[in-house]
């Protein structure tokens, strides 16, 4: 999946975040968290680990995060 530099971020009922501040806020998040994980396979691949190892650890990382908030209703 290619990097998307517009993405439309929606609340959990579907409704657009319109606000432009929150908004840069996460495109600003999506690209530095991008960065380290393109520093960190670069930095496996160069010290010859599998590419793929790291992408399946990368995958894992990002299904083990917990929402420390209780949902909004």
């Amino acid at each position: 999946m290619p990097h998307r530099e517009k993405i439309v971020w929606r609340s959990p009922n579907g409704e657009i975040i319109a606000c432009v501040e929150k908004n840069k806020v996460l495109q600003e998040d999506l690209a530095e968290i991008r960065q380290i994980c393109q520093d960190a396979l670069e930095d496996a691949v160069l010290m010859g680990c599998d590419e793929q190892q790291l992408r399946s650890v990368l995958i894992e990382l990002i299904d083990s995060l917990t929402n420390p908030y209780p949902p909004q209703e």
